[in-house]
């Protein structure tokens, strides 16, 4: 059957696949255009099902904000590659534009969100994993809403992202600071009372058990014990950080001197908890060879 370069093109422009894979698809389909489109994504859905279980650490984070509403989501891919291809990105960008515009918290629940041309997240999903070849998720989203004070937001090269949300006097320069402060610093809670009291109790075991070592009489060991927990508390709290535009002061004397409080932040970075599975390119192309990729 003849089909025209004009239709292999249309398809082209439907589905994003090349234009061997869109020819074969039609003549398939015996030159109907929908029922090639259907095809495609049937196969998209078996393709996608195939890498499922490749892990994907690489991605971008994306941040988008309203007056009173912020959504972040972290999209993984598995090769920074495909997490540059501008495909790619604006699937992310869609993704978190639609979190942000239905006020999605869940991960879940956001799958099943459509995106601004109707289809879900998910089926976008399954439909670029045909389309690039890897395995793509989305991981995690973020929803942050306000009805008093303002947002500072930061994404550092795509691959750290941060939220916050301040209240008091400080001002929309103070909260990009911070975001950017969180971004590089990485505090794990605004405030040493916002720690678990039992990671707290193992952190003050493991400062007893190595001062005990030291030989050192009672009371320097106690002194010891109690220096080094509260540089822990510090260095994860974000009140206890030396402010990262100006180490001479800490983020608790910044807040003060702003009368300004954080309320709240989420900070994402690409991959993070995700183990790495290390690559054997030789098996890969011995596997490819025998049609098993």
């Amino acid at each position: 059957m003849s089909i025209s370069a004009s239709l292999v093109n249309e398809l082209r422009q439907r589905t994003g696949a090349g234009m061997m894979e869109c020819k074969k698809a039609l003549v398939a389909a015996e030159g109907d255009l929908e029922k090639a489109v259907e095809m495609m994504r049937k196969a998209g859905q078996a393709k996608a099902d195939k890498k499922a279980d490749r892990t994907a650490a690489e991605g971008v984070i994306v941040i988008k904000q309203s007056a009173t509403v912020a959504a972040m989501v972290e999209v993984n891919s598995e090769t920074d590659f495909v997490a540059r291809d501008v495909n790619f990105t604006q699937f992310a960008d869609a993704v978190a534009a639609a979190a942000l515009a239905h006020q999605v918290s869940d991960v879940a629940v956001l799958a099943n969100t459509p995106l601004a041309h109707g289809h879900t997240v998910e089926e976008a999903r399954k439909e670029l994993i045909a389309k690039l070849g890897e395995n793509i998720n989305v991981r995690r989203v973020a929803l942050v809403k306000i009805s008093e004070g303002l947002f500072g937001t930061y994404v550092h090269g795509g691959r750290i992202g941060v939220i916050v949300h301040i209240v008091g006097d400080g001002d929309a320069l103070l909260a990009k600071d911070l975001a950017m402060h969180i971004a590089a610093h990485n505090p794990q809670v605004i405030k040493p009372a916002d720690l678990p009291a039992e990671l707290v109790a193992k952190e003050k075991e493991i400062y007893t058990a190595q001062a005990k070592e030291s030989g050192k009489p009672a009371d320097i060991i106690e002194k010891m014990i109690t220096s080094r927990l509260n540089k822990f508390l510090d260095e994860v709290s974000l009140i206890g950080q030396a402010f990262v535009k100006d180490p001479n002061i800490k983020v608790s004397t910044l807040l003060k001197n702003a009368k300004t409080e954080v309320y709240i932040f989420a900070r994402f970075a690409v991959g993070e908890g995700i183990e790495k599975k290390a690559n054997n390119f030789a098996e890969e192309v011995r596997a490819q060879v025998q049609g098993k990729g």
